[in-house]
């Protein structure tokens, strides 16, 4: 079988539904750094950028134009065989109506905000980013990881296509910006800037530190360093937010 090495990631089918529990615990306040300048320069031609106050807010159909996949249809000049031992869910990919409000300048959170099933935040091309969770308290088994594409992605039943686990297109064993979750704060591929792996990364798979977008630091998350059943690597494993969350909506 074809590994997929990707999703950003940070992330199903019918069961992909919104379920927003919480987790209390606290940490300090970090740094606010602003991250319009680079999202704005970051994000691809399908994705709209605005500022409303202190948030930025992101648009998109939520259909990954800038790669290929099954899901696109075979009439579909950006359509590609799933990978070996893959078959496509017998769910369409359809355009949605993405809209995402974060903050500029993204800050700890208090008491810091389960991921849930759904999307917890958006890749620079965007698409919507989902956890390992396929249900409530159900990680994707074998069966829904076989309908993954080479993206690491698949849509559920409403259509809305998005990225679970890392693969070709996304990152893959780098240091590659993915995109930004709900709570502003972005998220990397498994290593760092300087080519390692992180060794210091806290409770939500994050750490401050430099990247190649801000060399002065920042706080970001890392897609887990954990290959799940030889198809990639989770965006995120279902945990907390860092910062408070924003809004999402389709």
């Amino acid at each position: 079988m074809k590994k997929i090495i990707f999703p950003m990631m940070f992330l199903g089918l019918m069961a992909c539904k919104k379920d927003d529990s919480a987790t209390p615990s606290t940490t300090t306040t970090t740094t606010s750094v602003d991250v319009t300048s680079v999202l704005k320069s970051k994000v691809t031609s399908d994705v709209t950028v605005s500022i409303s106050g202190d948030n930025i807010i992101l648009k998109s159909d939520g259909r990954p134009h800038n790669h290929k996949s099954p899901y696109w249809g075979t009439s579909n000049a950006l359509y590609e065989a799933p990978p070996t031992g893959h078959v496509v869910n017998p769910n369409a990919m359809l355009s949605q109506n993405y809209t995402m409000t974060i903050p500029a300048k993204p800050t700890a959170a208090s008491t810091h905000e389960a991921t849930s099933i759904g999307a917890i935040g958006m890749a620079l091309n965007g698409v919507a980013i989902y956890n390992n969770q396929e249900g409530p308290n159900t990680e994707l088994d074998a069966g829904k990881i076989s309908s993954l594409d080479g993206a690491g992605a698949h849509p559920e039943q409403t259509g809305a296509y998005h990225y679970h686990v890392t693969g070709t297109y996304t990152t893959q064993d780098d240091a590659k910006l993915v995109g930004f979750l709900r709570d502003g704060f972005p998220i990397y591929g498994r290593k760092d800037m300087d080519g390692t792996y992180p060794s210091n990364l806290d409770a939500y798979n994050g750490h401050t530190a430099p990247t190649t977008e801000f060399p002065n630091g920042i706080y970001h998350y890392h897609t887990r360093n954990e290959n799940y059943l030889n198809t990639g690597y989770y965006i995120l494993k279902s945990g907390s937010y860092y910062g408070t969350k924003g809004t999402f909506t389709q």
